[in-house]
């Protein structure tokens, strides 16, 4: 067993500890229920997994065939002793599924129609967060919040502007993240995101007819009652219907599709700004207040406010025609309403190709859910996130990235490159021009992350990135220690390459890492936790940009940004191991190595960079580390440690089955 496997003796101090070895008999209890069972343990599994949902006879074959399945893929390669066979259908669908000879894009109708619902929620989510950028421009003079340092020396004025532009990240961080989970057990998946975008929706309109700072604060402040629970349930709902082999770049469609609403916010800003007589020398910024809030000089900015509004009524219109999530069908099944077990293999049905892959995903789902619950009953789950050492390290890896998401700047350039861009000497509409072309790039260089997260690899991406990062940022700040056209070269130059390199690196990589690193039976509290510090962080550099950039200037801002994103890659280095290409059994095995154990790696290969790649010292050989021979679960052991090298893409050894 894995448990007693940690006190073999072979197996070195510092590598393996009983706290990981117990880590790995529960998530492996998550990986397949049904390792080691002989044919009469499957064949009373399935009789009282038949009694127990009621679902229809005429699908018991399937599910038979589906429960073989699930414990074994190559259950149907040979002749069976109990007769069951597949259909030709069922073994086409199969090797379909097969990551070498398939093709994962061939999926159901249905299917993509649910991917685009929650490419939708994305899209609104990114639009929500830069629908104020523009308006900014013009709405903190009409609402009496746009004095300069000289004109407002106690900083009030920039103190308020950040407040405002803020709110709904307070209000994710201190309350909207922590509703999820009740929202999701009362309304379920698609009943959350009807309404957190009809919140989204309502908010954006009330936006539009505020008219003082401390109203818009109270509308943006809502709004977030709208972001944080979606940003939460879509990556879950879409992760829940969809099968293990697309699932993957589906959390990378929720990131490039946040991109895209980024840049219609900042296309809705250059759409509207010349509104009636918005943008115009009879709506400057030094006309009284009375003039700034009337129609024609605030209809600009009110639409730009108001623009996200129509996308989320999308989503509404049609997620109800979508089925909803098989997982939390079969959560309510448990709670006595049994003909849920069959509305959940329904869905299945309508989400895969045949009927044998619904019964095979069915049958796993309802036992993994068996033995969460078990789990949990057993175990106090925010404690274990912490005292145990393989969960501990996966969640302070997901929590760096998660920081250095919010702290390398990039959602300052995001609410506020218009007014950075101001300062760099744009005037009238070049700003929101300028803006649109930073989000532009945003999108555009989010889409080869695609290919590239899954065959360059997480870590190597953020090791290449943040470096051309922080000088992009430090670019930026410089800039504006030049005069004229210069400056504007300098400082455009250097956001827009920031964007560049933040895109396929830093922008996709921490959702994706916080999901896949942390185990099943803890991965709900992790992601809640993760989810939480990026939303606070988001909110604590957006209230403080503005008084910020008013103490040091553009200069110090953004030079601050540049020396954090140094600061990322060498916490990246030492403590962000590699997940590209890992089974689940195999994660558990590189988490838990020791973090001293992967510090000390980490500098090896830095040593070993310079050397053969900067000195040309071709006999150096490629750093190893120690990772225990095998990590089986049920009747199996950990054998002793063997030495493995990385190479270049940081790949552990052959995948073990699921």
């Amino acid at each position: 067993m894995a448990l007693e496997a940690a006190h073999d003796p072979k197996v070195p101090s510092g590598y393996y500890h009983d706290d990981d070895a117990a880590s790995l008999n529960i998530n492996s209890k998550l990986v397949n229920p049904f390792v080691g069972k002989s044919h009469e343990d499957m064949d009373d599994l399935i009789s009282r997994f038949m009694e127990k949902t009621r679902i229809d006879e005429i699908y018991s074959e399937h599910i038979r065939k589906g429960a073989y399945l699930a414990q074994d893929q190559s259950a149907f390669d040979d002749l069976r002793e109990d007769a069951l066979t597949l259909k030709p259908e069922e073994r086409s669908a199969l090797r379909m599924e097969d990551p070498k000879t398939g093709n994962k894009w061939n999926q159901p109708w249905i299917l993509y129609a649910l991917v685009g619902c929650c490419s939708l929620g994305a899209a609104v989510q990114g639009w929500d967060e830069t629908a104020v950028n523009g308006a900014q421009l013009y709405y903190i003079y009409a609402l009496g919040i746009g004095k300069d340092p000289g004109d407002a020396p106690d900083g009030r004025d920039a103190g308020l502007r950040g407040l405002v532009n803020s709110a709904p990240y307070l209000c994710c961080a201190v309350l909207g993240c922590w509703l999820t989970g009740p929202m999701n057990r009362l309304l379920g998946r698609r009943g959350t995101i009807l309404v957190t975008c009809l919140i989204s929706s309502l908010t954006c309109l009330w936006q539009a007819f505020t008219s003082s700072w401390w109203h818009l604060f109270i509308a943006r402040f809502i709004l977030g009652l709208g972001i944080g629970p979606k940003s939460a349930t879509i990556p879950i709902y879409a992760a829940e219907c969809t099968p293990a082999n697309i699932r993957g770049a589906l959390v990378m469609m929720w990131q490039m599709w946040t991109a895209a609403g980024i840049m219609l916010g900042y296309v809705a800003g250059v759409a509207f700004r010349s509104v009636l007589d918005g943008g115009s020398d009879s709506c400057s910024n030094d006309q009284p207040v009375g003039i700034l809030l009337g129609i024609r000089c605030s209809l600009n900015w009110r639409l730009m406010l108001a623009s996200p509004m129509i996308l989320p009524l999308v989503a509404v219109a049609y997620v109800y025609t979508l089925p909803e999530s098989p997982r939390w069908l079969l959560s309510k099944a448990r709670q006595g309403k049994t003909q849920n077990f069959e509305g959940a293999f329904t869905a299945l049905c309508k989400l895969r190709h045949t009927r044998l892959q619904a019964a095979r995903d069915l049958f796993l789902m309802d036992h993994l859910l068996d033995n969460e619950e078990h789990i949990k009953q057993n175990h106090n789950i925010f404690f274990e996130l912490w005292t145990v050492p393989r969960n501990r390290r996966a969640l302070v890896a997901s929590l760096i990235l998660m920081f250095f998401q919010q702290f390398c700047g990039v959602n300052v350039l995001a609410y506020y490159s218009s007014t950075v861009f101001e300062d760099a000497g744009l005037k009238g509409q070049e700003p929101l021009l300028a803006s649109m072309g930073f989000g532009i790039i945003n999108f555009l260089f989010a889409i080869p992350a695609f290919y590239t997260i899954d065959t360059f690899g997480r870590r190597n991406l953020l090791l290449l990135t943040f470096p051309f990062m922080a000088l992009f940022q430090l670019l930026t700040g410089l800039g504006f220690l030049l005069e004229g056209r210069a400056q504007l070269a300098m400082v455009m130059t250097g956001m827009y390459l920031f964007s560049v390199a933040y895109s396929p690196g830093e922008g996709p990589v921490p959702f994706l890492y916080s999901a896949e690193s942390m185990p099943l039976y803890v991965r709900d509290v992790g992601m809640s936790m993760a989810t939480a510090l990026t939303w606070f962080f988001n909110f604590l550099l957006a209230v403080t940009f503005p008084s910020f950039q008013n103490a040091f200037g553009n200069t110090g801002a953004f030079g601050y940004y540049a020396a954090w994103c140094m600061v990322g890659w060498v916490l990246i280095l030492l403590f962000v191991p590699e997940t590209k290409d890992l089974t689940l059994e195999q994660l558990d095995a590189r988490f838990s190595i020791s973090s001293r154990s992967h510090a000390r790696y980490a500098m090896k290969q830095c040593s070993y960079f310079i050397r053969h790649y900067v000195l040309r010292r071709q006999h150096i050989k490629r750093p190893t580390i120690q990772l225990p021979q095998e990590v089986e679960y049920g009747h199996s052991k950990i054998d002793q440690p063997r030495k493995i090298s990385f190479g270049k893409d940081e790949r552990l050894p052959t995948p073990l089955s699921h």
